[in-house]
């Protein structure tokens, strides 16, 4: 069994930064890929950016990059997404989630079998 555990959402205000962090433990492949999707309210869940542990090679969708860094932490599967520049339309509730393999394998959230509970973001305008 595999617990993902998200927290550092909370309210900011356009423009501010924003960090958030993930932690996955238990009977986890030793060096997944691990991301963060969002769901904004009366939208589907989306893809928001990954990260390789074995390569550290990171992805993100077009609407973040510039503005948010995925990166992982010191203790081994721990991530962190630091988001810089907010704009209201980041606002979501912001999932992280663990695929037990060494290579990416897209956006789609069907590769990724462990899921957090969820952290809200918002950002107010």
């Amino acid at each position: 069994q595999v617990q993902v555990v998200e927290s550092g959402g909370g309210l900011v205000q356009a423009g501010d930064s924003l960090r958030l962090s993930c932690a996955a433990s238990g009977r986890a492949y030793s060096r997944p890929v691990m991301a963060w999707f969002r769901q904004a309210p009366g939208k589907e869940r989306e893809f928001v950016a990954a990260i390789t542990w074995s390569g550290g090679n990171t992805y993100y969708t077009d609407s973040v990059k510039g503005r948010f860094t995925i990166s992982t932490g010191t203790v081994e599967k721990t991530v962190n997404l630091e988001m810089n520049s907010l704009k209201p339309e980041d606002t979501a509730v912001y999932y992280c989630a663990v695929a037990p393999i060494s290579w990416y394998p897209g956006p789609d959230l069907r590769f990724y079998n462990y899921w957090g509970q969820g952290t809200q973001v918002t950002v107010s305008s």
